[in-house]
């Protein structure tokens, strides 16, 4: 299992498990990134916030959140 953030621009991976206390779970949760949802990495440079696509949104999150999100990488194509 890889956290968010360990994805590297243009891997897509399939959210696993969202780990945290229940207002960070409830914020992700409401912006549509849940347990099964596939995700794509756009942009992931240090000390930068993660910018993923997932159910036709871009979305922006910052490096604390990604620590709390697990996916299972997925070995090629997109979310789009």
């Amino acid at each position: 299992m890889k956290k968010l953030a360990d994805l590297t621009p243009n891997a897509s991976g399939v959210i696993s498990a969202i780990n945290g206390d229940n207002r960070f779970v409830n914020r992700v949760t409401a912006i549509g990134l849940t347990p099964g949802s596939r995700v794509t990495v756009i942009k992931n440079d240090q000390n930068r916030p993660l910018l993923v696509y997932s159910r036709d949104t871009m979305i922006a999150l910052n490096r604390t959140e990604c620590k709390g999100i697990e996916v299972e990488e997925e070995s090629s194509g997109g979310a789009r």
